[in-house]
């Protein structure tokens, strides 16, 4: 049976290098991903090493606010 409020919630991910440095000057643009989390099992906020494209490495991204 289900409980009252959904479990499951979807986040944004973004890179938090990008951010912080204001972005390469060659190209423009935040990587971000979109992904799930068990609200119940992870309460605080997620950081996960992804790859970022305007880095050209892998980076920390973490949950921001949608």
């Amino acid at each position: 049976m289900a409980k009252g409020k959904d479990a499951r919630i979807t986040v944004i991910l973004e890179c938090t290098s990008c951010v912080r440095n204001g972005v390469n000057k060659v190209s423009t643009g935040i990587s971000r991903y979109i992904t799930e989390k068990n609200r119940h099992n992870t309460p605080n906020r997620l950081e996960l090493r992804k790859f970022c494209p305007f880095c050209y490495k892998h980076m920390i991204h973490g949950e921001i606010k949608k």
